[in-house]
């Protein structure tokens, strides 16, 4: 364990995604601010279990249950003096302290809607809590004005997952096997698949509509045999996974699926299409990886927490996103990629990349404001 003797920013996040909207801020302060300590909490184990040896902080916990007398324990320990939660992270008793010893209380990232408890009659509780952060930071004008309804101040700023997946995409890993089986076809990624997301694209693969024209990557959202197994079980091409395919006999395969972790982001780059899954599910996944590549992409009906996914879709001219229902639905999408010799996938790799790369330099904005209040 690192010491944490010294100046300290606390970081909490939910579960890996928020922190996945933290990472940006925590590494800039970090190459920044050096000598800044930097403690990390989650509260689901999704996210503790995967960045509890994460190395961009000095120690990372879970937050313990909220209670006056926990929160008072773990504030006098930690003694931290600067807070920053993100997104969607309410607990009553721990920011009530907070506020009570007058630390400054950031939240970033944060989103808010109308049906929320904090603009509902009943929630006095959750709109007590609004004002025991220093400053909001949100991610649309919609939730700036909502928290103004309430008398609440807050500050746009783009979400800090636009600079991540621009930082990953920079450092992106070549993948030889992945250019090797693609050859001079074109390639549809799946990424983040359920077994619907699957049934749909299974489908696509064995009927083939496209004549050969396309290969396909799968790579679902949890890596584990008895995924690879359904999407075995569900193709009848010459499939194979990753890790047994080598650039030597790529060409043998129309389709691979991906047995490991960490590679997808990198894989998108390849695609000339990518479906993104979750869509059937609880919500669709990350449209943002592959779209910083300038990769159209196509996702099932359930996209509505997805800000991104909304947007790109309030703008059909792009031809970048297409949400779809059905089988018929997604060869629909396809074709009109494909439709006027192209002209449409060549507008929505424009329009996808260009809508990330205007959204970036978020975590940029709130480091420079946090320094502008001698914070850092």
């Amino acid at each position: 364990m690192k010491s944490l003797h010294g100046k300290k920013v606390w970081v909490h996040c939910a579960s890996l995604g928020e922190f996945e909207q933290a990472r940006p801020l925590i590494e800039m302060i970090r190459q920044r601010d050096p000598a800044m300590k930097i403690l990390l909490t989650f509260f689901s184990p999704s996210g503790y279990d995967v960045r509890r040896y994460y190395e961009g902080v000095d120690y990372v916990s879970y937050l313990p249950i909220d209670n006056a007398v926990n929160a008072i324990k773990f504030i006098r320990t930690v003694r931290p003096d600067l807070i920053i939660w993100v997104k969607y992270e309410y607990w009553y008793h721990f920011l009530r302290q907070l506020y009570i010893r007058n630390l400054p209380v950031i939240l970033v990232s944060a989103v808010f809607r109308p049906d929320q408890p904090f603009f509902r009659w009943y929630g006095g509780l959750h709109r007590e809590m609004l004002g025991y952060f220093r400053h909001i930071f949100v991610q649309n004008e919609s939730s700036r004005e909502l928290l103004a309804g309430l008398g609440f101040a807050a500050e746009v700023c783009a979400d800090t997952r636009f600079d991540r997946v621009a930082s990953i995409a920079a450092q992106r890993k070549e993948y030889d096997t992945i250019a090797a089986f693609k050859g001079d076809k074109k390639l549809i990624v799946a990424g983040s698949t359920w077994s619907k997301d699957v049934d749909l694209i299974a489908r696509l693969i064995n009927e083939d509509p496209f004549q050969g024209a396309f290969k396909y990557v799968i790579a679902p959202h949890d890596v584990n045999e008895e995924n690879n197994y359904y999407i075995i079980g569900n193709t009848v091409v010459r499939r194979g996974l990753f890790s047994r395919v080598t650039t030597q006999n790529a060409h043998d395969y129309d389709l691979i699926i991906v047995d490991g972790i960490g590679m997808l982001s990198s894989i998108y780059y390849y695609a000339d299409v990518v479906y993104v899954g979750g869509g059937f599910d609880t919500s669709v996944h990350n449209i943002l990886e592959p779209t910083v590549y300038g990769k159209p992409v196509i996702f099932g009906p359930n996209h509505q927490k997805s800000a991104e996914a909304l947007e790109l879709l309030s703008h059909p001219e792009w031809h970048a996103a297409y949400t779809v229902s059905s089988y018929e639905q997604l060869l629909d999408s396809i074709e009109d990629l494909y439709e006027h010799d192209g002209a449409h996938l060549r507008t929505g790799s424009e329009k996808a990349r260009e809508y990330v790369l205007s959204h970036t330099g978020g975590t940029e904005q709130i480091y420079a404001w946090l320094k502008s209040k001698n914070y850092l």
